[in-house]
């Protein structure tokens, strides 16, 4: 029996999005001075909000994709990775985790109120 709906299974995709984002944006950091280096960025909110706009979604399908930022300008020796909006991803890639996390801690807390009142 599984007392996970929908929507927390979401808030668990979107917390493991937040969790490679993480990965992805260390790795960025980690290699910022390696020449020819291209940064990486993990996408999966957008693709959530294509999902959405189909005819018939499945959200839960939707995991997130790791994709080479070819867009960024590189340095003269090939390599894009920018400290600062590595730095800044990271900070927001924080805060989304937090909110995820705090989400679904109240939706426990709620699961095990109501799991305790009907004692």
């Amino acid at each position: 029996m599984s007392f996970a709906g929908s929507n927390d299974k979401l808030l668990l995709n979107l917390m493991s999005a937040s969790t490679e984002r993480y990965r992805v944006l260390s790795n960025n950091l980690t290699n910022q001075n390696t020449p020819g280096y291209k940064r990486s960025t993990v996408q999966f909110e957008d693709l959530l909000a294509r999902e959405l706009g189909e005819q018939n979604p499945d959200v839960l399908s939707v995991r997130p994709e790791t994709v080479v930022d070819t867009l960024t300008p590189s340095a003269p020796d090939g390599n894009n990775v920018s400290p600062e909006l590595e730095i800044n991803g990271l900070a927001q890639n924080k805060l989304q985790f937090e909110l995820y996390a705090t989400i679904l801690g109240g939706r426990m807390e709620l699961l095990r109120a109501a799991i305790q009142d009907g004692r």
